[in-house]
């Protein structure tokens, strides 16, 4: 099934993958084939297993098609043709994936991981001689500086990464403009909201922009979390969700080092004298009867011998 679910991506996006990647772990072929139907899905695998990328390769998949998402050619950029003041597309007219993490230094992680692919996409584009994509993304959060906020507001992110609660205020203010174009939300970590009263508001802002934007994507993102069927629940809002959670194996490796050729012939200790379990080498001739009868006259001490 790898094969045939690669074939759904545009060929740069397929080709990177390929190039980096031997092949789709079970989480990723699953959620793509659940995905790229449109479906609401709730990811549930161990860290390390890929979900984040099999969350975002399909929205940012997806972005290349979009008319305005390719740069032009090379020759056309060299010359400044088209170009914003910041280099970049002129057509963003709003979000389109809408990251949301509990965590705002996991956002920050991702926003630095989600450029890896970005930029091997760009370099297989590049190779096959089709237009490199042109997509930005954008963090926002309570330590978000005000210019960046407003920069935000003048050519928004193709993808941007908040927190429920900047979700939430952004919905409330005249960002929530830029929010009117998402059609993916991402909750990451939705184990440490569901549940909670962060979870209940969480749950208040999806329908809140489901009012703004329409209906959209939802795919949820968590480690472990139980029960599945009621954390689906909560991220669809009622909306049929399927749940990814394929089993996980755990695979140890347990090497056994000898530090010696043949265990069955182990050098022996030295003989010395012994007091109890204990072995005393006795360099000075000095037996154990000796030193147990200095100890009991209180005058070990001057009791022993003084090697000359």
């Amino acid at each position: 099934m790898a094969k045939n679910i690669l074939s759904r991506f545009k060929p740069a996006v397929a080709g990177w993958f390929e190039d980096v990647f031997t092949e789709p772990t079970a989480v990723q072929e699953q959620a793509w084939d659940a995905i790229s139907q449109g479906n609401h899905a709730l990811l549930v695998a161990p860290t390390g297993s890929g979900k984040t990328l099999a969350a975002f390769l399909w929205a940012l998949n997806n972005l290349i098609e979009r008319e305005g998402q390719t740069s032009l050619p090379l020759a056309a950029r060299n010359d400044g043709v088209g170009l914003g003041s910041e280099g970049g597309s002129t057509t963003n007219a709003g979000v389109k994936v809408l990251y949301i993490s509990p965590l705002k230094a996991l956002g920050v992680d991702i926003e630095r991981n989600l450029r890896v692919p970005l930029a091997g996409i760009s370099r297989v584009a590049q190779r096959l001689g089709v237009d490199e994509p042109d997509i930005s993304i954008g963090v926002r959060s309570g330590d978000t500086p005000q210019s960046e906020r407003n920069r935000q507001l003048r050519k928004p992110p193709d993808v941007l990464i908040t927190t429920p609660e900047s979700a939430y205020l952004m919905l409330t203010s005249k960002a929530a403009g830029i929010l009117a174009t998402v059609d993916t939300v991402i909750i990451d970590e939705i184990h440490a909201i569901a549940g909670s009263k962060r979870g209940v508001h969480m749950a208040l802002t999806m329908e809140r922009l489901a009012q703004v934007a329409g209906e959209f994507q939802r795919i949820g993102l968590s480690a472990t979390v139980r029960p599945l069927e009621t954390v689906a629940n909560f991220l669809g809002g009622g909306r049929p969700v399927e749940i990814i959670a394929p089993p996980a194996k755990k695979k140890w490796q347990l090497d056994i080092h000898v530090p010696v050729e043949d265990m069955s012939d182990l050098p022996t200790p030295e003989q010395g004298s012994t007091i109890g379990e204990m072995t005393v080498d006795d360099p000075l001739g000095i037996t154990s009867q000796e030193l147990v009868d200095a100890a009991d006259s209180g005058l070990a001490e001057s009791a022993l011998p003084v090697a000359s």
